[in-house]
């Protein structure tokens, strides 16, 4: 009997956090080699459309997907499957001119928190940079 393969699929989530920034200011952080190693990772570095991570010397590869000036950057893992990225993807409220930065990812069941946890840690960051 040949081995029976399981697909296991992986939750898409959405995350809203809030700024009180420069649209610009934060889309250059989220979009620049520069800007996501001030919080993202320890350090970024880009190879054409490859960005390298790195976090405590371990490098992962993600090729950027799709970028709209202002609007969203868009990645792919290299060991992800074609239909999993994460996105950073930005709205201003016409009233109040706060900026929405709605991130989203892809994550087992079981590590859910987890991931959460992780990204509003990152995200954390990222407001003491920018000082929104």
């Amino acid at each position: 009997m040949p081995p029976r393969i399981l697909l296991v699929m992986r939750k898409k989530i959405e995350l809203e956090y809030i700024f009180s920034s420069s649209l610009n200011v934060l889309f250059s952080r989220l979009s620049t080699t520069m800007g996501l190693s001030e919080w993202f990772a320890d350090e970024v570095q880009q190879a054409g459309s490859t960005f390298i991570f790195t976090w405590n010397g371990t490098k992962s590869r993600a090729r950027l997907l799709e970028l709209k000036r202002n609007i969203s950057v868009k990645f792919r893992w290299e060991d992800a499957s074609d239909d999993e990225y994460f996105e950073f993807l930005l709205e201003v409220d016409a009233l109040t001119a706060e900026v929405a930065l709605i991130i989203t990812d892809f994550t087992d069941e079981d590590d859910e928190d987890s991931t959460i946890e992780l990204w509003d840690k990152q995200i954390d960051i990222l407001h003491r940079v920018i000082g929104a």
